[in-house]
């Protein structure tokens, strides 16, 4: 516990800059909160030893987004059901990355676009020659621009042609997403989408896209470029994508200023390889294919400062 209050200590010193106060959601920054525990760096695929094990990335953040690291096992209970389960592998993933960009270019990204087109840039420089990504692009469809490469300035080249036009099927493309991502060639799966509000034109309603999300054992950060909704649609985005988010394990950021879209960026890249990995085993009679619902628990010292912690909510058992 001492290491725990030596970290929360050096959490509260810290000079970082935040997002603008205006903004909701996390306010974020590219620094980390290190404490002086070590906890090992280990490979998704070295703990996977009983496929029957379920994994759970676990992001701790304080109250001005910054990672909380160095904390230790004995920091995080986890519920199978309403069932408490040993935690029986621990220790931060720094494992390959296989990532899919969702970015919306309808029309009313247009005055936007400039902007968000470049944000990329600070998520790839967080990631490792061994990461991947690809970009699946919206507007009246969904439209895969660029397969799994580790050339990330590819991506970003190709979003430097795009010109936003027509309607939003925001939707179909993360269903595209999910579905693009059973093809990585990593085990560690992230989305990433971007968008400034709801859907108008998908053929996936939202039941089955949540289905498929819960199955497809990848997180989904969100970015809401949020402002003067101008339809029913924009407005209920916001909630659209914070669903996504939360159910996953990732998370929502809602950005009013279009300069702190870099920053949110930048701070998914830190994220994605600076997570806790909890490992456990469900309980013996847990049905095999059937959804079951996660929670995790921190546990801090009376009086430290609130944490958020983002874990995903559920999975279904092998």
């Amino acid at each position: 516990m001492g290491n725990l209050c030596v970290s929360l200590c050096l959490l509260m010193a810290a000079e970082i800059p935040s997002i603008a106060a205006d903004d909701s959601g996390p306010r974020v920054s590219d620094n980390q909160i290190i404490a002086r525990a070590k906890l090992p760096r280990t490979d998704v695929a070295d703990i996977r030893v009983n496929v029957n094990m379920t994994l759970v990335p676990v992001t701790v953040m304080d109250t001005l987004g910054r990672n909380v690291l160095g904390l230790s096992q004995d920091n995080f209970r986890v519920f199978d059901g309403t069932e408490q389960r040993p935690i029986v592998s621990f220790g931060m993933s720094d494992a390959p990355l296989s990532i899919g960009l969702i970015y919306d270019c309808s029309r009313s990204m247009t005055d936007k676009f400039k902007v968000a087109r470049e944000a990329p840039r600070q998520l790839f420089e967080k990631l490792n020659p061994e990461d991947e990504a690809f970009l699946v692009t919206v507007s009246n469809k969904p439209e895969l621009r660029r397969d799994f490469t580790s050339r990330f300035e590819d991506i970003t080249d190709s979003l430097m042609f795009i010109a936003p036009k027509g309607t939003t099927s925001l939707v179909d493309g993360v269903y595209m997403g999910l579905q693009r991502l059973k093809k990585s060639h990593n085990r560690r799966r992230a989305l990433i989408v971007v968008s400034d509000g709801g859907d108008n034109n998908s053929r996936y309603n939202m039941r089955e896209l949540t289905s498929l999300a819960a199955e497809a054992d990848a997180q989904i950060f969100t970015i809401c470029l949020y402002g003067n909704p101008k339809s029913k649609e924009e407005a209920e985005g916001p909630a659209l994508l914070e669903h996504l988010a939360l159910a996953s394990g990732g998370i929502h950021f809602m950005i009013g200023d279009l300069n702190n879209m870099n920053t949110a960026m930048g701070q998914i890249g830190v994220t994605l390889h600076h997570e806790y990995m909890l490992g456990y085993y469900p309980a013996d009679d847990a049905p095999s294919g059937k959804y079951r619902k996660i929670k995790v628990e921190l546990l801090v010292p009376k009086g430290i400062p609130g944490l958020q912690i983002f874990a995903r909510s559920g999975y279904y058992v092998p």
